[in-house]
């Protein structure tokens, strides 16, 4: 594999922070993922030195893109929001300090976008032209809004208010636990929130992400939209992938 064929991608989450490098032609683990629980506190001088350490057990070369995920809004790598991370990161440019811990040029994205990204690369959404929302239902609702292979990055389209409440905390993964609905009573909330969505941006389609995308059989088929609407392909590598891509393309 050429050089210009790697790039390594780190999904930061409030759990655990993987890493692996990325065959970019195959969209595919070029090596064993490796994963460091996230420090707690997850401040960020603690959560760099653990990706810095993550970068230093694998033998790459310093020409090699890095990318990682943070869940917050990036705004040109600094942390405008702080999602199961400690709140000390709202201002930190991110970006700035993972390079300076691992002593290389890293980019930063937030985690939807990055997954996003890395379906429309790799997964449900590759060779479709035009506007692919991505979706992940989990513990809130992300979304990545790809126009012509291109991200637009933080869309916080969980947020959107509709019915007079924030959209997540009725239709995310969380809420169906939380509520205690079945799928099909889950269903009609994803049918009104995505009929919003569609009806906002016009996809020409949207890609189903999150762990609960396992069972899209018993939910995705419920739902009446004009959008085509299937699962997500490379779930929860998709976080890596999206990363390293997005690092190659800077």
């Amino acid at each position: 594999m050429s050089h210009h064929d790697l790039a390594f991608g780190i999904d930061i989450g409030g759990s655990g922070i993987k890493g692996a490098p990325v065959d970019l032609k195959k969209g595919a683990f070029a090596d064993d993922r490796l994963r460091i629980p996230t420090p707690q506190p997850a401040t960020p001088d603690a959560v760099a030195a653990t990706v810095a350490e993550i970068v230093d057990s694998f033998d790459l070369d310093k020409k090699v893109p890095i990318g990682v995920t943070f869940p917050a809004v990036m705004l040109h790598g600094v942390a405008q929001s702080a999602a199961n991370v400690d709140d000390s990161w709202i201002g930190t440019d991110a970006q700035e300090l993972f390079s300076r811990a691992t002593g290389r040029s890293v980019v930063a994205v937030n985690d939807a976008d990055a997954a996003g990204f890395a379906e429309t690369q790799y997964g449900a959404a590759k060779g479709v032209d035009g506007v692919v929302l991505v979706m992940t239902l989990g513990t809130g609702i992300g979304s990545a809004l790809v126009v012509d292979g291109r991200l637009v990055p933080n869309t916080e389209l969980g947020h959107l208010e509709i019915d007079g409440q924030d959209a997540e905390t009725r239709a995310s993964d969380a809420a169906r636990d939380r509520d205690e609905l079945d799928f099909p009573q889950w269903a009609q909330r994803l049918q009104r929130y995505f009929s919003v969505v569609e009806n906002l941006f016009w996809p020409d389609l949207i890609v189903v992400g999150g762990g609960v995308s396992k069972h899209h059989e018993k939910f995705l088929p419920l739902l009446d939209l004009r959008t085509t609407i299937v699962p997500a392909e490379l779930l929860n590598k998709a976080g890596i992938v999206g990363a390293a891509a997005l690092a190659a393309r800077h």
